[in-house]
């Protein structure tokens, strides 16, 4: 009660901390009702067709003559190498033939027949740059907006949180992963972070059934569940009500709610055996290649035709980190993904879907322009100082390509895209302001895109 005693409490009163009646305090409420955009939105759902490893941008997307007249030939620019062992500065020209499609002329390889039909669809980004050549760093700064840190929200998160669901009966973040398992850095692909966990990716099953334990057991079915439902209803309420806050148990009721709803609508959802035939074929299910992945991807078309916000498709571990065999290694996994990415936009834009569904095909790195190991059978080493990727549809300029290399394909050299750039640029798409969208976590505004210069490409914006 001295006189620094109320020094100090007239100065946490100027700076507006000190305590408050917890009766006055009102709770954030967290759900996934539609939520209002600052600018007008021009995508409402994004499908991420995530490629572990880091596609081979010079054998793909990045046609670079100087480095096939330089095949073979040192190179005397300075590398980061990640597997020095097998480090060698011999430049390694693409053995596939590059040919220039559509009405832009944007040149693909020949490894990606199907890509190269839709390039008047897609927009190419040559120049992205992560800084990093490990696999988990980059994924991380690609997937939620910090190099190498874990435990924070995921894009589709971010999405969710920010906008919502259109749709009541089934989740609003969907992820499809790979028969052989998880990818790379796993969960934390789609983690919430430190976001209720209504924010998190719903993993469906990678094989029939995709979701277990879907319908009711037969003498429960009916109105007996109704009931049952019903009663359990009031009580999660006057639960919650003691609870009032609590963002786990406020997610949990949710998701019990919604696993309730969604016994009349997933199977329907998930039952492609509605499609033709011909979309079968379009997206490669009668080729063993690319039949699973196919699945997928028309699994994702069917989800954001029914009001899911965000969809993910992963790989297995990694399977474009081709370090050994790169002849026979990247070729087997563009026959897996080339039919069913391109029909997927294809299919979106034959149902006057894709100018509101964005597409995002690329992985976390890319690869050197240098041969790892021998020269007839060796592969090509990491690259985060330059690689590409592609989006198509959602407010995309289609036909385009953006940003370039070095002349071997090396760095990114010009208008070099971080993946905060990339994620501004989506968050724009759907209409939110990355400046401004913050989530409040031990009293701190949380950002997903933290970089003060990071910027909308507003050049490849339609």
């Amino acid at each position: 009660m001295g006189v620094g005693a109320i020094a100090l409490t007239t100065m946490l009163h100027d700076e507006q901390v000190l305590a408050i009646d917890k009766d006055k305090l009102t709770p954030e409420v967290f759900d996934l009702s539609p939520k209002q955009t600052v600018f007008q939105p021009q995508a409402k759902a994004m499908i991420s067709l995530f490629q572990h490893g880091g596609p081979a941008h010079m054998d793909l997307f990045d046609p670079k003559p100087e480095l096939t007249r330089m095949d073979g030939k040192s190179y005397d620019g300075d590398i980061a190498f990640s597997f020095v062992k097998r480090a060698t500065k011999k430049l390694k020209g693409s053995p596939w033939r590059f040919d220039k499609y559509g009405e832009c002329g944007t040149e693909i390889s020949e490894l990606l027949p199907e890509t190269a039909k839709i390039v008047d669809d897609i927009c190419l980004i040559r120049s992205m740059h992560t800084g990093a050549n490990g696999h988990e760093v980059s994924i991380r700064y690609m997937n939620s907006g910090i190099a190498g840190v874990t435990g924070r929200p995921s894009l589709g998160s971010w999405i969710t949180y920010a906008l919502g669901s259109e749709t009541k009966n089934l989740p609003a973040y969907m992820v499809l992963t790979d028969p052989g398992g998880h990818p790379v850095d796993s969960t934390h692909n789609w983690s919430n972070g430190w976001m209720p966990s209504m924010f998190q990716g719903t993993v469906l099953r990678a094989t029939e059934p995709r979701i277990l334990n879907l319908n009711a057991p037969q003498h429960l079915a009916g109105e007996v569940q109704q009931q049952n439902l019903g009663f359990l209803e009031e009580l999660n309420r006057m639960h919650l009500k003691k609870h009032s806050g609590e963002r786990d148990l406020e997610a949990r009721i949710a998701s019990y709610e919604l696993a309730a709803r969604m016994q009349d609508s997933a199977h329907e959802a998930l039952d492609i055996s509605q499609e033709t035939k011909e979309t079968h074929e379009q997206y490669g299910l009668n080729q063993n290649e690319s039949r699973e992945y196919g699945t997928r991807c028309l699994i994702a078309r069917r989800l954001v035709e029914r009001g899911v916000r965000f969809v993910q498709l992963f790989h297995n571990g990694q399977p474009w980190d081709n370090h050994n065999s790169l002849k026979k290694s990247l070729p087997a996994i563009c026959k897996k993904t080339d039919r069913p990415s391109a029909a997927l936009v294809q299919d979106l834009k034959q149902r006057g879907m894709l100018d509101e569904v964005l597409v995002h095909w690329g992985g976390e790195i890319g690869r050197l322009p240098v041969v790892e190991g021998d020269p007839a059978t060796g592969g090509r080493d990491h690259n985060g100082q330059g690689f590409s990727t592609w989006l198509a549809g959602g407010g995309i300029r289609g036909g385009m390509t953006y940003g370039n290399t070095d002349s071997v394909g090396h760095r990114a050299s010009e208008n070099v895209v971080t993946p905060n750039d990339y994620q501004a640029t989506v968050l724009r798409l759907f209409g939110m302001d990355h400046k401004n969208l913050n989530f409040m976590q031990n009293g701190l505004p949380q950002k997903l895109v933290v970089k003060d210069k990071s910027r909308v490409l507003t050049e490849i914006i339609a």
